[in-house]
């Protein structure tokens, strides 16, 4: 990685003066920037190990069970939900019923892609009380009685609402 010139460290000073932190814990002081170092000379193959690691099982994420080509079009906003859930106006039981009842029927007329609408999480007074339908998704769907049927979870595309919203993609029958 090459270090940045001074007219690009300036202008990278003024960009990332303009950036709100995500969280309320406080940002980490920026380190003074090390002197550059020299080019280093350039790499040689590496030695060949003499045996081999021990095989590790890959690790699965939670929600990686798709393949390429559907996050490519769930990226795109190529795909068309077959259902949409808004929650909008809920209380936090009242969503987790609608998501309940929203699941069982996708599962039953076997669609795959739900669009879960919550609306965008907004600064406001005291922001822990907003959101919290956001918030608690994502654990509701782990924990629910759907969620060996469900496949992923993903952000959806600007045209399905962005941020605010969530495609719940389902396994086939």
């Amino acid at each position: 990685m090459r270090s940045l010139n001074p007219d690009e460290a300036e202008l990278w000073a003024r960009v990332t003066a303009t950036i709100r932190p995500l969280s309320r814990k406080p940002a980490p002081e920026p380190q003074a920037e090390a002197e550059p170092e020299p080019k280093a000379e350039p790499r040689r193959a590496a030695a060949k190990p003499t045996r081999k690691p021990a095989a590790q099982p890959p690790r699965a994420r939670p929600g990686t069970t798709l393949d390429g080509t559907w996050d490519r079009k769930l990226e795109r906003g190529s795909v068309s939900p077959d259902r949409v859930v808004d929650l909008h106006g809920h209380n936090l039981d009242r969503a987790w019923s609608a998501i309940d009842v929203a699941l069982e029927r996708a599962i039953e007329s076997g669609e795959r892609v739900v669009l879960l609408i919550t609306g965008h999480s907004r600064p406001g007074d005291p922001p822990v009380q907003r959101g919290r339908i956001r918030a608690a998704v994502h654990d509701w769907l782990a924990a629910s009685r759907h969620a060996p049927k469900i496949a992923a979870v993903r952000p959806a595309h600007g045209r399905h609402g962005g941020g605010g919203s969530l495609y719940i993609i389902l396994r086939r029958k």
